[in-house]
């Protein structure tokens, strides 16, 4: 994910999610200056402000408990996310990363509030600066007041004055001193202004004062590792180019499965001025188009290895095969190597035998969703609200109301549904929900699988939203899920085409309760009789997938089917598909082929005890001659003490019919 306009739009989001709007701005409070220009500096002074949502589509587990807010808070229409101040003749200025987060906003554009409480609407950007983060522009309708004068050549050391709507509770002014400049982190263009006195999340965008109250720079930011802060010196601003907007910083594009960054500098200019609403369109399709090609120069960047290229991804093609219900990220690590990030955290139960399982992996939540069985599955694919009802039941999405958290139950429906195909051509279903009450989206990508969804989310300010969709859809081809579910939800997942991967498209899977089951792939055919395993709907498929070479290109395809009895019965049959190791691999994986090469124990058609169960395994001839590069073997489990020759004759009614139809 960009890290667009840096630390600077991120710090303005946690302003904006933590503050939700705290107060409107009061009188000013000053030390040590002129009591004479306090009443000029309130003046000049403004919030910046978004609009709170007026409808919100969200339901909660019981009416919010707004009593509980201070009363300016409650009953406040909107949002404060900054400060900003008048340079005289209908010129504002703010920070440029104030005006960045409401851009993409879902309730309605920004604007500027006084002490009064009058609100004022922007007419015209007319400066703007990615890099340098300001932004000027003017009002529709002017409040009247006199501006603020300007010093350009501030002495260091000098007693100045930080203006901002300190957290969000109203204009305050404090003091201390210039210290001293620094050059800009990238090639020193310019030097930061650094300052002693006290500023507070909301205060950025507001101006920084001499003695006499003139403007000496604009407050952006604090000083990551000391008592320090930043602003930039107002000659900066009163000297860009007139009527332009520009853009020109470097930055960091990362992808949460790859150990390394994409770094490059986004420059970009557009003409000004123009109305908020073109700005901000102009300004998003600008940053969508550097971060989708940053993604693509960071997938490109070390394409050779990149998943399933290279030697590093060899112990995932290789390993012996694996079922895993609850969706893993492959993510590349530091030593190299490819492997398996995320794992089950926490499970909800739901009516039905339903349950939600979840897990985080970077900036995603990772789910997988059971459908309880009282839920008809037509019904249940073709419903996101449905789904993502029974996804709030974790409990882990909710709104902070002062000291409470209110669950959230319902999002309602999506504003917006796609459908996605991605490398493996496993085909997503996209939705897109909003937050309004914090300015903010969902972002899902939900597979279905057999017994329901495999689900990766995101939630982020909806300004992200393109970014995250861009970035999800590259981590399709790192999704890594097996299919599972009763013979019963299986039956109902087939029965609806679209929902297929095409790894299973040429698939043909029989059940005939009671009687026989069969599974003719591309790959392989089998098929047993009710004789061998009892064939009823309470019995669980499992069908892992594996990634494999397929005309010059690596495909995915099934490499084990498991049957058990049932959920809680662990009789079970199974076929798994092995590939010979890579020469680089290590003496676990010769080892593990070599038993299979020469049908050595647990392979060699013999029963055995395995704790309370007994167990049968042997490997599959292939057709071929010569070394093979795969093998299959068959294996049947059962409880309890058999004899080796009842074993083996289930065994035998397993492979009878097993044909191996290509490698």
């Amino acid at each position: 994910m960009s890290t667009r306009t840096g630390k600077l739009l991120h710090q303005a989001w946690l302003v904006l999610v933590a503050l939700m709007a705290l107060g409107a701005i009061g009188r000013v409070h000053a030390e040590s200056i002129d009591p004479s220009k306090v009443a000029n500096i309130n003046a000049a002074t403004f919030e910046v402000v978004i609009p709170k949502a007026v409808d919100d589509p969200l339901t909660y587990e019981k009416p919010l408990p707004l009593q509980l807010l201070p009363y300016q808070e409650r009953t406040d229409k909107y949002f404060s996310i900054g400060t900003a101040f008048a340079l005289g003749n209908n010129r504002y200025v703010t920070a440029g990363h104030v005006l960045l987060v409401a851009v993409g906003d879902l309730t309605g554009p920004p604007a500027l509030r006084d002490a009064s409480g009058h609100v004022y609407a922007i007419d015209k950007i007319e400066k703007f600066s990615l890099q340098q983060d300001f932004v000027v522009f003017s009002l529709k309708d002017q409040p009247g007041t006199t501006a603020l004068a300007t010093n350009t050549k501030p002495a260091l050391n000098s007693v100045v004055y930080a203006v901002g709507n300190a957290l969000g509770t109203g204009v305050v002014i404090r003091d201390g001193l210039y210290t001293s400049d620094t050059p800009e982190e990238e090639n020193g263009r310019w030097k930061w202004m650094r300052f002693s006195a006290a500023a507070s999340p909301g205060n950025s965008g507001g101006p920084l004062l001499d003695q006499d109250g003139k403007v000496i720079g604009v407050v952006l930011m604090k000083s990551a590792n000391e008592n320090l802060n930043y602003a930039l010196p107002i000659s900066e601003v009163l000297n860009a180019s007139d009527n332009t907007a520009v853009m020109d910083k470097q930055l960091s594009y990362q992808l949460d499965v790859l150990d390394y960054d994409q770094n490059a500098s986004f420059k970009a200019q557009f003409p000004l001025p123009a109305s908020y609403a073109d700005f901000s369109a102009n300004y998003l399709k600008l940053q969508n188009s550097f971060n989708e090609q940053q993604l693509k120069a960071l997938l490109q960047q070390q394409s050779a290895d990149l998943f399933p290229n290279g030697a590093g991804s060899n112990r995932i093609l290789h390993d012996s095969p694996q079922l895993s219900f609850f969706p893993t990220l492959i993510a590349h690590t530091g030593s190299g190597q490819w492997s398996y990030a995320g794992r089950e955290l926490n499970r909800v139960p739901l009516s039905g035998n339903g349950y939600i399982a979840s897990g985080v992996v970077g900036h995603n939540f990772l789910i997988h969703l059971r459908r309880p069985d009282d839920m008809k599955a037509d019904a249940f694919y073709d419903d996101p609200k449905q789904m993502m009802d029974l996804v709030l039941k974790t409990g882990f999405w909710y709104r902070q109301v002062g000291p409470e958290k209110i669950k959230i139950t319902s999002l309602g429906e999506p504003t917006t549904k796609d459908d996605y195909t991605d490398t493996w051509q496993r085909h997503w279903k996209v939705f897109v929900w909003p937050e309004p009450y914090i300015n903010a989206q969902i972002v899902v990508f939900a597979l279905p699988v057999p017994d329901g969804y495999a689900i990766m989310m995101r939630l982020n300010p909806a300004m992200t939203t393109h970014d995250s969709l861009i970035d999800m859809k590259a981590l399709t081809t790192f999704f890594n899920v097996d299919y599972g579910g009763s013979l019963a939800q299986w039956k109902a997942f087939l029965a609806d085409d679209t929902l297929l991967p095409q790894s299973l498209k040429n698939t043909r899977i029989d059940i005939d309760y009671g009687k026989r089951f069969s599974y003719d792939s591309d790959t392989i055919a089998f098929n047993y009789p009710a004789s061998l395993q009892a064939i009823t709907p309470d019995n669980m498929l499992a069908v892992g997938f594996g990634y494999f070479p397929n005309n010059g290109k690596v495909s995915l395809q099934a490499n084990y089917i498991q049957l058990r009895l049932n959920v809680t019965d662990p009789d079970r049959i199974s076929v798994r598909r092995h590939v010979a190791p890579s020469a680089d691999l290590d003496d676990n994986f010769k080892e593990a082929w070599g038993k299979l090469l020469h049908k050595q124990h647990p392979y060699d058609g013999v029963a055995y005890n395995d704790g309370d169960e007994m167990d049968i395994a042997t490997v599959i001839d292939p057709s071929s001659s010569g070394t093979p590069a795969e093998l299959y073997t068959a294996f049947y489990g059962t409880q309890g003490t058999h004899k080796p020759d009842e074993m083996k004759a289930k065994l035998d009614s397993l492979t009878q019919g097993f044909k191996i139809k290509s490698h």
